[in-house]
């Protein structure tokens, strides 16, 4: 019996232990890449995007849509190098809901196609992120170690 739960439990959490950097640095540089480029475009049409988040029935476009494009640009940009992530995380998770409050969920007929839009995937991502932090390769958890010499390397946090 302890053969088997060292190959199936012990084992799996011994090697994934040596991978557990990995998870938030694949999500930070798919999300950042995704959210870094549709940032750039969306500034780049900001006329024609003004008029979608007008028909989209969100209020004040003008100021709105100038400012998620932004935030997306410039959020997709941070969390590719892990900076500020649990902060930046908070408005891009929302920015995926009013997504699909404004713009999907008159299309939402069942639990199934909620869980389908690819805004409910970002915005688990970012959860994970704020909640997990960006992990040990980025600026966030290089500028704790360099700051909190003092403290353990368990306490980065990042």
């Amino acid at each position: 019996m302890n053969a088997l739960i060292t190959i199936f439990y012990d084992w799996p959490r011994i090697v994934t232990g040596y991978l557990a950097w990995l998870p938030p640095l694949a999500i930070r540089i798919v999300v950042g890449w995704v959210f870094l480029w549709t940032g750039w475009q969306k500034l780049h049409f900001l006329p024609r995007m003004i008029e979608n988040f007008r028909e989209w029935g969100i209020p004040a476009p003008e100021i709105l849509t100038p400012f998620a494009s932004g935030m997306e640009f410039v959020g997709g940009l941070l969390l590719l190098v892990g900076l500020l992530t649990r902060i930046v995380s908070i408005p891009m998770m929302i920015i995926m809901l009013v997504a699909l409050a404004s713009a999907k969920w008159g299309d939402v007929d069942s639990l199934q196609t909620l869980l389908g839009f690819e805004e409910i995937s970002y915005f688990v991502m970012f959860g994970y992120l704020a909640v997990a932090g960006p992990g040990p390769v980025s600026l966030d958890h290089f500028i704790l170690k360099a700051l909190r010499k003092d403290r353990p390397p368990s306490d980065y946090g990042a």
